[in-house]
């Protein structure tokens, strides 16, 4: 944000030379900030009266005027644009001296007004008797030391002066100004002076006669002389009148004159006529240059300077009558219409920025627009918004319905689903991919959506901020009282921005969420769009870069303070769009996780904790955790404005269905793999496999594998999402884990019955038939001389077993091995149990048979194992005492030989 520029200091008059003087008096004024040009300059008031029409302008300390017809004291106030009004520190004093006919003079003087004193019958006068006296006392001012302040003067006598011509004659002011340094004698003396002046003036007429007789006399002897030649001239004229003669040759001297000085004369008005014209025109030039300089500088762009030589020239030239003023004043504004017309055209031409379109209607208003060129702006940036939407979802929906699905690119992502976005959410551009093709390989969707958030990001805020200072009254800075804003056009603006974000709003939700407009009639849902009949629908990885763009145009737009309505709206708009995109997430990861068999490459690692797994789990955990995070990032982080993700019941129901799926489908993947492995085949571009390991293994083994997979998830992978979870606040995760848990043991048994029934039946189903191989009888058998292959064969079975186990997991070692050998003693117990009559010999053959195999798996008996084994011991014969020492023998006989086969038992309980 940029700092409001920093405003000048007013003006200042520090002093003017000269300090008084009548109408016309050219001054000097000096100060400070007195304006930067003479078109800055627009007032120049001296004692009250304008006077910039004569004022020039020198630097921005210094202005030449002359006064106008101001009278007394008054402050010298400079006003200019830039500056605005200024003060003074010095002041001027005007004053009026009364001028003869024939005296030059500023201003006109009023000639019916003028007697000169020397013209009146009863004052006759001669210089011969009567002399000027300058100082009506008859002193001399050479006692004076310096002249009296004339401010002091001023101050002492507002209203007076010092001048005995004037009618505000003071005496007290001619005193201080002419004799303040007389003294008291002085004075008295020219205060006797100044009777005897008086009572001469006063003894009349005859006084008069007395002191001018001489002079009379010399005019009667003069006259007597006129009057006798007079009388000489009748006489030589025959009786005719004189003053006839006298008459005609007056009057042929002057049709002589006529007749000589007619052109001269006639050239000499024609050049006064000229002169004075030429004179009007260079005095009021400002005003007849004034329609070309408004051409030029509307080209220039100068709008400022246009605007105020208007104003200037209606305050001057406003109220005039003379017929040329008015006509030229006619052409400006003329001319001035045009230019407003051009403003209002250019305000209304869209896309501008809000500085331009404060600044045009600024113009606008100054210029005294008939309308509100304001309210047209916002009627229109409106309209112009929605038509630049609804021409953007035409664009893009035709494009939609004719791009074909192979010309849509898909984002890189990882390996189960994400893109990874660039700066502000934007896919970066390979090296190879052109600008023209780049249109078509991404979702015609996408590209909508940018847009729309651009537009929307870009534009409202213009909008709404013109609003806003349009009835905050700060667009527009005038002078004027009465100029009030039109406050009922609040509610029809709120109404215009409502409807363009609901437009908004809409048009978003019918690409990715048409069911959330479904309440809506179908005459308005129409204009919205219909997305489903595009040839190709968006991958969902794009969906979390469409949901950004929203989120930070929802955003954007709610720090503009709008109205509740238009505010709810955006916010359910970003609260559907965050659900809707975890929704989608989920279900895609959900996907992703029960298509793992095609990334499954059999390599079992092995480690003491976790025991056998393959790749499935990690890849397993990765994705939930990912997905979890992505989500945090895209959905569950809200802003200032943004409601919990998790706060409608509705929401919270979906989420944990989700996320108990994205746990569940799991344990498809692990149960097709147990079965149905040799299905599926690793894909190629794993190409760290190598040709052994993508031989899939048989059933047998991918069971254990599986089961092992299932056994690791279960102890130890689930804690780890399921805290995960928590940690971003997901609701009710422990009915998350109890439902996963029992889909991972539902599998767990599934896979360990089926282990176990693989293992067992290779053991378990030759054993009858090893048992009686050589037509044995129990009731005829000779004396025993060791142990029978059958058992050493059962034996070799669960050593079998015991190493498959042992190579992929050693964890579940115990478990499967005591199933198999309960399995297996029950079939003994079976088969023990079908024999009716042991014989002495046949007796003590079964009993060395089970103890030994008692012995070998005895870190393997569990309690049901051993009632088998003890009921097989229960139901042969007594051991005789002389057999004893037998049975001991061929037992150790027996473990001597199985030494080496029986030490994998013996180092399992060692682990164990």
């Amino acid at each position: 944000m940029q700092a409001a520029p920093r405003k000048k200091n007013p003006p200042l008059v520090t002093g003017i030379s000269p300090k008084e003087g009548p109408p016309g008096t050219r001054v000097t004024i000096r100060g400070e900030n007195l304006g930067t040009s003479t078109k800055d300059v627009i007032s120049v008031m001296i004692c009250g009266v304008e006077c910039v029409m004569s004022t020039e302008w020198k630097t921005s300390s210094k202005l030449i005027a002359r006064t106008g017809p101001g009278k007394g004291k008054g402050d010298i106030i400079v006003k200019t644009q830039s500056s605005g009004q200024g003060s003074s520190n010095v002041g001027f004093r005007g004053y009026f001296v009364q001028t003869g006919p024939l005296q030059e003079s500023a201003v006109w003087v009023s000639e019916t007004q003028w007697v000169p004193p020397t013209m009146e019958r009863s004052s006759m006068s001669t210089p011969l008797v009567i002399a000027q006296v300058d100082d009506p006392l008859g002193l001399s001012d050479e006692g004076n030391q310096g002249k009296f302040p004339e401010d002091e003067l001023l101050e002492l006598f507002p209203e007076g002066s010092g001048d005995t011509s004037l009618e505000n004659f003071t005496p007290t002011w001619f005193l201080l100004e002419n004799h303040h340094g007389t003294g008291f004698d002085d004075l008295k003396a020219g205060l006797a002076y100044l009777k005897r002046k008086s009572d001469q003036r006063s003894e009349g007429p005859k006084a008069f006669v007395k002191t001018n007789l001489n002079t009379i006399m010399e005019c009667q002897h003069v006259l007597a002389d006129v009057h006798c030649k007079l009388m000489a001239d009748n006489t030589d004229t025959n009786n005719s009148s004189i003053t006839d003669d006298l008459e005609k040759l007056l009057q042929n001297a002057n049709k002589c004159a006529d007749s000589l000085f007619q052109d001269v004369l006639g050239r000499k008005d024609s050049a006064d006529a000229t002169r004075n014209a030429l004179h009007v025109l260079h005095r009021f030039k400002f005003l007849f240059y004034l329609p070309l300089n408004i051409e030029r500088n509307i080209k220039k762009g100068d709008y400022d300077i246009v605007i105020n030589d208007f104003a200037r020239a209606k305050s001057l030239f406003g109220d005039t009558d003379v017929q040329v003023f008015k006509k030229m004043l006619d052409e400006v504004e003329r001319r001035i219409k045009d230019f407003q017309d051009v403003l209002h055209d250019k305000l209304l031409l869209l896309p501008s920025n809000l500085s331009e379109q404060k600044r045009l209607i600024r113009f606008l208003v100054e210029l005294e627009y008939a309308g509100d060129p304001a309210w047209d702006c916002l009627n229109n940036q409106q309209q112009w918004l929605i038509d630049l939407l609804m021409d953007y979802k035409t664009k893009y929906l035709e494009d939609g319905l004719y791009t074909t699905a192979e010309e849509i690119r898909v984002p890189t992502t990882q390996r189960h689903l994400f893109v990874k976005p660039g700066k502000q959410g934007s896919l970066t551009r390979s090296p190879d991919q052109t600008p023209a093709g780049w249109r078509f390989k991404t979702p015609q969707k996408v590209l909508y959506i940018e847009e729309l958030t651009d537009i929307m990001a870009e534009s409202f805020p213009d909008l709404w901020k013109l609003g806003h200072a349009y009835f905050s009254g700060t667009l527009i800075e005038t002078n004027e009282k009465d100029k009030k804003i039109d406050t009922t056009k609040h509610s029809t603006f709120k109404k215009m921005t409502g409807e363009v974000v609901s437009l908004f709003s809409n048009l978003s939700r019918a690409v990715f969420m048409p069911e959330s407009i479904e309440s809506l009639p179908s005459k308005q849902r129409e204009p919205f769009g219909d997305w489903s009949k595009s040839k190709h629908e968006m991958p969902p990885s794009w969906l979390p870069h469409c949901a950004r763009y929203i989120r930070s145009c929802v955003s954007t737009l709610s720090s503009l303070d709008l109205p509740s309505d238009a505010q709810d709206v955006l916010s359910d708009l970003s609260y559907d769009m965050r659900t809707h995109c975890m929704v989608v997430l989920l279900k895609q990861a959900v996907s992703d996780i029960e298509s793992l068999h095609s990334h499954e490459a059999w390599n079992v690692e092995v480690d003491d904790v976790n025991g056998g797994t393959t790749q499935l789990p990690v890849l397993f955990e990765n994705i939930v955790n990912e997905t979890v995070q992505h989500l945090h990032e895209l959905v569950t982080l809200h802003g200032t404005k943004e409601a919990e993700i998790f706060s409608q019941r509705t929401v919270q129901k979906e989420v944990n269905y989700l996320c108990t799926s994205l746990l569940s489908a799991f344990t498809k993947c692990l149960q097709e793999l147990a079965y149905d492995g040799d299905k599926f085949s690793p894909k190629e571009e794993d190409d760290d496999i190598s040709e052994a390991e993508e031989v899939v293994p048989p059933l047998d083994k991918r069971l254990i594998i599986m089961l092992s997979n299932c056994n690791h998830v279960l102890n130890t992978v689930i804690y780890r999402v399921i805290e995960n979870l928590e940690k971003h606040k997901y609701p009710e995760t422990n009915k998350v884990f109890t439902e996963a848990s029992k889909s991972f043991k539902q599998l767990d048994e599934k896979l360990f019955s089926a282990y176990i029934e693989e293992k067992s039946n290779p053991v378990v189903g030759p054993l009858e038939q090893n048992l009686y191989s050589g037509k044995y009888d129990f009731k005829q058998f000779v004396k025993p001389t060791g142990v029978r292959s059958y058992l050493k064969f059962a034996l070799m079975g669960i050593i079998q077993v015991h190493a498959e186990v042992f190579s992929i997991s050693p964890v579940l070692l115990s478990r499967v091995l005591c199933q198999v050998v309960e399995n297996l003693t029950s079939e003994l117990s079976r088969l023990f149990h079908c024999v009716h009559n042991f014989s002495n010999n046949g007796g003590l053959q079964a009993r060395l048979e089970m103890l030994a195999f008692n012995d070998a798996i005895e870190i393997y008996k569990t309690e049901s194992s051993s009632q088998h084994i003890q009921d097989v011991l229960n139901r042969l014969p007594s051991l005789r005492s002389e057999d004893r020492g037998l049975l001991e023998e061929l037992l150790n006989k027996f473990k001597s030989n199985m030494k080496f086969q029986l030490m994998c038992f013996h180092s399992d309980s060692l682990v164990n």
